[in-house]
């Protein structure tokens, strides 16, 4: 993907907003965007400024240079953090040590998980490890047709973090996810298209996730978020809580003025401009 926009902290992430589109570049191309602290650091500080800005209606998540990103940087290279320049293992000065520290990089995919407003990854190169846990975060998976997925937490010798078998199993189902965390190997595009490890695959990466980012833009942004919400409630509750939470916001959205935008642009054969009132 193409480099630009806003340098976040340390610079390992870029934010742009652009006709309601953010995107969140991850800046790290000499490292194929393997993931240090201080990226994990710069993830969550754009994750936050995207959600604070009132005019962005998706989200994009994608990877500067030729790679999405890799998984964790186990060399621990050029790092200005004093927890980057441990060992190459993934032992840190104490059990108490690592816990806080995945702690603190699990809050990345729960942040993007739980994002209100559509996100989408756009998958250039390898995607591997803790970099295919932040792809599954997003709702939709859009993958260049010369990307390759990765899970490689075994091959490493770990069990896998920031999420990797709860997200695979809602991903592809529970014998796919077995089998991509238990006998990782190299994965293409079109294979993980087939398993439901992307939503799609395409020759031109940049000009389907704009046309696909512009089209959720123009949608209500009210029934977008509580649409978001509708799914992330029914993963977890019985029907009886689900609909619940499910019939206030469907009256809610009915009452708005973008339902009444819809049913006008309807009759008069057009297609409606929402405002989010």
């Amino acid at each position: 993907m193409v480099l630009s926009g806003e340098a976040i902290g340390s610079g390992t992430v870029l934010f742009e907003l652009r006709d309601g589109v953010g995107t969140v570049t991850l800046n790290r191309p000499e490292r194929r965007n393997a993931i240090s602290w201080s990226l994990v650091e710069d993830l969550l500080a754009a994750f936050a400024r995207a959600r604070a800005e009132r005019g962005l209606r998706v989200l994009v998540v994608t990877g500067a240079g030729r790679d999405f990103c890799v998984g964790a940087d186990l060399a621990k290279v050029g790092s200005d953090d004093a927890r980057d320049q441990e060992t190459r293992t993934l032992r840190g000065r104490s059990v108490a040590d690592d816990l806080e520290r995945l702690t603190r990089a699990s809050a990345v995919v729960e942040t993007l998980v739980a994002f209100p407003m559509p996100t989408i990854a756009a998958v250039n190169g390898a995607c591997a490890g803790a970099g295919l846990s932040l792809a599954l975060a997003a709702d939709f998976r859009i993958a260049a047709r010369d990307a390759a997925f990765n899970t490689a937490f075994v091959s490493a010798g770990v069990s896998g973090d920031l999420g990797s078998a709860w997200l695979l199993t809602r991903a592809v189902g529970d014998a796919r996810a077995r089998a991509l965390l238990l006998d990782p190997g190299k994965i293409t595009a079109e294979r993980a298209a087939e398993w439901g490890l992307v939503t799609e695959t395409t020759s031109d990466l940049r000009a389907r996730v704009r046309e696909l980012a512009a089209k959720l833009a123009a949608q209500a942004p009210k029934a977008m978020l509580y649409a978001k919400r509708n799914l992330a409630e029914a993963a977890l509750a019985t029907l009886p809580d689900y609909l619940q939470g499910e019939m206030p916001r469907m009256v809610d959205c009915a009452r708005s003025g973008d339902a009444r935008r819809a049913a006008q642009a309807f009759l008069e054969k057009r297609r409606p401009v929402f405002t989010g009132e």
